[in-house]
């Protein structure tokens, strides 16, 4: 061997380690002993979060909240920790990742020599989530195993109650029941709060207690209790687990002989596959026009969701940017081809409950004039996040950049203290089930108003803002229905229905789908059974009462309620039968024809996108001229 080879790696080695030191971490890389994988993971996390944060980190913070994560898991028995190495009114001033880590080392190694009963390796995860508190709300641990079941969400199949959910400000907080699942089914919505589960308070979980305590076997059952938004009292379920549905494209049929309709509950591993195979049907079947369904989408697989975008625009077109202080994770994502719907006219529907992927596809769409989008001011989840795993197999999840639209709005709605909160309130007041969201123009800052391509205004903030804003539909009381589906009787009612009359049924219906849509009705001895059941589960029918009120699980309201309400009742109960005779995809028509504010108004706003598609044409004239 020559001795330019013989040298050549011992210098390139010498150089390491002098890098090393002078950077001030020789003895991190170094560290020996029965507890080094702890530490290591420790080191690990804090070198993740310094190296790719999105915005900027303190290392003094981080060393601090890592001591009070340690003091959330040693029991001291009242014995005085004062100017001991966990002692938390000390100096947390640090120079750099070596000091902290050294630091950290001394008050682990402390915990581990005085408080021997200890778990150590429950001393790291807490030190670690309480530093990544102090970064963003989408920045977490994960455990290894919560890791796994995170991943069966988009790629494989997994059995448990069916929620996409955010532990927001200490509460598991519902982003959007997982279409078709158990939760989805008993009426669970987006914006619920699970605050307790099995009668034990759940305010204060992490993710991996939520899933150890929500997962669980097909057939189990799990309680939990659940505040709603505008609803003072709390509402119980009993929820069966299942099989959650795999597949990502819920349904997609013709509306009317133009218009076709795809309704998307998430972006995973097949989605845009999905969808091209349910476009091409469509088209088929004569689709000139397409509303395009991303309410309660909390989002998934970012490839996906540009893959999905790309088929609205021509090649060339800008779809979604991401900043950070960091210029590795800045860059700009365009369009790769022609995509196969970029001549079909669009109106997408969004809510609350639309995130993150949702609101990429929907704020290109607006951004570029492309077509109406119409509902309700969505999410604004807008955080880039890569996972890094550690050690143990464990990850942590960290906010690298932030998502763009096209036009420059930040997606993310601003976050403080680990709360979100949009940075003003649209409130609809007006009468009219739709305003124009420009008619709030006078109240939303300056530096949040934005130009589409064509020149038209949007509005930034936080979430996706619709063209056209569609007021919830709050004007029948949720009473009786919300009864129903928490006491599961829509289900129970249709099992028995086919138990009973199933072969007659089918005999009658199975071949006539679509005349099932507009002839089938419930008859007067189904009625009558209905009643039955909701008197067995504690409907009470008393004509001392003037509006539905409910007491200790106790639904009472007088027969008149009972007449004006009962067609939300019995429109879900005609949706859960066409479920278990068709299948999933054959509810929501069903329920669409009967339950569906937002759509009825989108089908009537084709004149609103043909000027709009006018305008961008004019605008595309006169830039030329």
């Amino acid at each position: 061997m020559s001795v330019k080879k013989f040298i050549a790696p011992q210098l390139a080695l010498l150089l390491i380690l002098s890098a090393i030191w002078l950077a001030g971490i020789d003895n991190v890389v170094v560290q020996k002993g029965l507890h080094q994988d702890n530490l290591h993971k420790y080191l690990q996390v804090q070198r993740r979060v310094i190296d790719n944060y999105f915005g900027e980190t303190s290392i003094d913070i981080l060393f601090e909240k890592s001591i009070h994560g340690i003091l959330k898991v040693v029991k001291t028995g009242g014995q005085d920790i004062t100017g001991t190495p966990i002692d938390t009114t000390m100096d947390f001033s640090v120079r750099n990742l070596r000091d902290s880590y050294n630091r950290y080392e001394e008050a682990y190694l402390y915990v581990a020599n005085n408080f021997p009963e200890t778990d150590m390796g429950k001393v790291v995860e807490s030190s670690i989530r309480e530093m990544l508190k102090t970064l963003d709300p989408h920045s977490v641990y994960i455990e290894a195993r919560e890791s796994e079941l995170i991943q069966e969400q988009f790629a494989g199949k997994f059995q448990g109650i069916g929620i996409q959910f955010n532990i927001i400000q200490d509460t598991i907080t519902v982003i959007t029941p997982i279409s078709g699942g158990p939760s989805d089914q008993l009426g669970i919505m987006s914006g619920d709060r699970i605050v307790a589960i099995d009668d034990t308070n759940a305010v204060g979980y992490n993710n991996e207690d939520v899933i150890s305590r929500l997962r669980g076997e097909k057939g189990t059952t799990v309680d939990v209790r659940i505040m709603r938004p505008r609803n003072p009292n709390p509402i119980n379920f009993t929820i069966t687990r299942d099989d959650i549905p795999i597949t990502t494209i819920d349904t997609h049929y013709m509306i009317d002989e133009k218009t076709g309709y795809i309704k998307v509950n998430r972006f995973a591993a097949t989605t845009h596959e999905e969808f091209l195979v349910s476009a091409e049907d469509l088209k088929n079947q004569g689709m000139e026009r397409l509303i395009l369904d991303l309410r309660n989408n909390p989002g998934g697989y970012l490839s996906q969701a540009i893959a999905m975008a790309e088929e609205f625009f021509p090649r060339g077109t800008k779809i979604v940017s991401t900043k950070s202080r960091h210029t590795r994770f800045n860059s700009e994502v365009h369009s790769r081809k022609n995509g196969a719907l970029k001549d079909i006219p669009v109106i997408t529907l969004v809510n609350e409950g639309s995130a993150s992927a949702s609101e990429i596809v929907s704020g290109a769409i607006q951004d570029h004039d492309r077509g109406l989008v119409v509902g309700r001011r969505t999410f604004g989840k807008g955080l880039v996040q890569q996972q890094y795993e550690l050690i143990d197999n464990s990850n942590i999840r960290v906010t690298i950049s932030r998502y763009y639209t096209p036009s420059g709005r930040l997606i993310q709605k601003p976050f403080e203290d680990g709360g979100e909160y949009f940075a003003y309130e649209l409130e609809h007041t007006s009468s009219n089930t739709t305003v124009e969201a420009t008619d709030f123009k006078d109240i939303i800052p300056d530096s949040l108003k934005f130009k589409t391509a064509a020149g038209r205004d949007v509005f930034g903030g936080g979430g996706i803002v619709p063209d056209i804003i569609v007021q919830e539909d709050t004007t029948a009381s949720p009473y009786l229905f919300n009864f129903m589906l928490i006491n599961r009787v829509d289900f129970d009612f249709v099992r028995d229905y086919l138990d009973s009359k199933g072969e007659d049924f089918r005999a009658n219906w199975e071949d006539r789908y679509q005349e099932y849509r507009t002839d089938f009705s419930w008859s007067g001895t189904d009625e009558e059974r209905f009643i039955s059941m909701m008197k067995n589960e504690g409907m009470v029918m008393s004509d001392d009462v003037a509006r539905p009120t409910v007491e200790n699980n106790t639904l009472i309201l007088s027969k008149e309620n009972f007449d004006e309400l009962k067609w939300m009742n019995y429109a879900r109960m005609k949706a859960e039968l066409a479920r278990q005779v068709w299948g999933s995809e054959y509810f929501y028509p069903v329920i669409n024809d009967y339950l569906n504010t937002e759509l009825r108004e989108a089908i009537n706003l084709w004149d609103e996108a043909e000027k709009l598609a006018v305008f961008v044409q004019s605008q595309a004239e006169a830039r030329r001229n």
